[in-house]
């Protein structure tokens, strides 16, 4: 296996996913700017769409792959046996989960939302639409278990591919709503739950060749049941930090009139390196590490460890300095239209500057917490993740009052960062981090390469400033131009280091 072709499949069709899904936020900035429909439907969406990121992005897989890995060793029908277990506890446990959130839906809203109390309109709205999307819970939930078991089968394309069924529905709903004369919002969360079904058939119908489902209500609870299940939770927590770091920014942005949506479109943005360098790299990277430290192959488990990090680093360097000097134009050429005025782009730049310095750690989370995970170690993530939340919250509700909504990107920066350091300190602590000093060196080369990009970025941004201007029609194609020829610099310059050889990322 190669970790950079693998990577690389896995984030095309991500790349893909996340463009229909600027599509789809330039047609709800577009239709609904920074609204009340535009605020109640984005609470609606965030929690379930929050659970498509904890389990879909990785996070079950953290769990399950190693524990799906070794009852496989064991023999195929060991593995498709512990896998029937799994998925009948998990149906059992969603359908619980999703008849309880639509019977307290209010209860529910006021914990994701508490500030749209103070606006009843705002308030019912949220809720009719949180019952509409929570089904996609399910769903979504139910899809990732099936991902997991292509991921372990080194398949990664097909389980990359189902977020693009999500956003071909939306864009459907907005339009089909539009020309209709229908509420957007309220077609919106019908779609979200469409999306749901549709992505799990297309995933079992893929899983087929590997796997064929056969659900049980009557099992015995045995050793590797129990032994995943313990891993679960804080596999979830610990993996999904940046999510649930997001999640409790929304709650504490409610209390201010249009921040939820302005955080949502600042996420939307930095979310796309994010899926590259941090859940990409962290997705391909673990079953094969995580058979390494089965095997007890220390040279292969260096070199995964290695190469992970490096790759991260390579999409997220840039990245973070990108969005950092053109957070404003980004912005302004992605959602500078209709009803999304200068001042949602000036709120909404802000908010995507400080999420830019965070990038980094966001991704490095993942990678590292990984580590521990191919290890079925998912207690230490757990307690350092449980540590950034708390120090985010912390910062967040100490300065919310003087720094309003921007406090969130920043304190998410800051405890993510803190984070960082303290996985690096664990992983050498255990003697479980496997780093050679030639890292330095890829370090460095990355950092020389986007320093380039960098200089070529803001001479052209100031060449270009006119095109840019929120009155001018074409500004995003001058924006895509600008961002795809400094990719490609970016690119040349690494290639021509000798960072993007396919042979130095071989697992073998």
């Amino acid at each position: 296996m190669n970790l950079l072709s693998s990577a690389t499949i896995f984030s095309f069709f991500t790349i893909i996913s996340r463009i229909l899904g600027y599509l789809r936020d330039i047609l709800i900035a577009f239709f609904l700017g920074a609204s009340i429909f535009a605020d109640a439907f984005f609470v609606a969406f965030r929690l379930p769409n929050t659970f498509r990121r904890l389990f879909a992005e990785g996070t079950f897989n953290a769990a399950f792959i190693p524990s799906y890995t070794s009852a496989n060793l064991k023999g195929k029908k060991n593995g498709n046996l512990f896998a029937n277990e799994i998925l009948s506890f998990i149906l059992l446990i969603l359908i619980f989960i999703v008849t309880l959130a639509e019977i307290f839906t209010p209860f529910l809203v006021y914990l994701i939302a508490p500030g749209f109390i103070n606006d009843n309109s705002k308030f019912i709205l949220a809720i009719e639409f949180t019952r509409i999307t929570f089904p996609f819970l399910l769903f979504v939930s139910l899809s990732s278990f099936f991902s997991g078991i292509l991921n372990s089968n080194n398949k990664f394309a097909a389980a990359a591919a189902t977020p693009i069924i999500l956003n071909v529905i939306l864009i459907f709903s907005i339009l089909i709503s539009y020309y209709l004369d229908l509420n957007i919002a309220r077609q919106l969360s019908y779609g979200v739950t469409i999306s749901g079904i549709v992505q799990l058939i297309f995933l079992i119908y893929f899983t087929s060749e590997f796997y064929r489902p056969k659900i049980k209500f009557i099992f015995k609870v045995g050793s590797e049941i129990k032994s995943f299940f313990k891993k679960l939770l804080p596999s979830i927590f610990s993996s999904g930090v940046t999510q649930i770091n997001i999640l409790v920014g929304t709650i504490i942005a409610s209390f201010q009139s249009g921040a939820v949506s302005y955080l949502y479109y600042a996420e939307r943005i930095y979310q796309i390196n994010l899926a590259i360098a941090g859940i990409a790299v962290g997705t391909v990277s673990l079953p094969v590490l995580s058979k390494a430290f089965k095997k007890k192959d220390l040279f292969k488990v260096s070199n995964i460890q290695i190469k992970s990090i490096e790759l991260s680093l390579l999409f997220s360097i840039p990245a973070s300095l990108g969005l950092i000097i053109a957070s404003e134009e980004i912005v302004n050429g992605l959602f500078g239209y209709g009803s999304f005025s200068l001042n949602d782009i000036k709120m909404t730049s802000t908010a995507l500057r400080y999420f830019g310095f965070g990038i980094v750690a966001f991704a490095l989370v993942k990678i590292l917490a990984n580590f521990f995970f191919a290890r079925d170690n998912t207690k230490t993530p757990f307690y350092i993740s449980a540590f950034i939340v708390f120090l985010n919250v912390s910062i967040s509700l100490i300065f919310f009052s003087q720094l309003g909504f921007l406090i969130i990107p920043i304190a998410t920066s800051i405890s993510t960062w803190v984070g960082v350091f303290l996985f690096l300190f664990f992983l050498k602590k255990n003697k479980i981090l496997f780093l050679k000093s030639k890292i330095l060196s890829s370090i460095f080369k990355i950092v020389i390469s986007t320093a380039i990009m960098c200089l070529i970025l803001l001479f052209a941004l100031e060449k270009y400033s006119s095109y840019l201007n929120y009155t001018y029609i074409y500004k995003s194609v001058y924006l895509l131009f600008i961002v795809g020829f400094v990719g490609i610099v970016y690119l040349l310059s690494c290639y021509l280091f000798g960072l993007l050889k396919i042979k130095n990322y071989k697992t073998n």
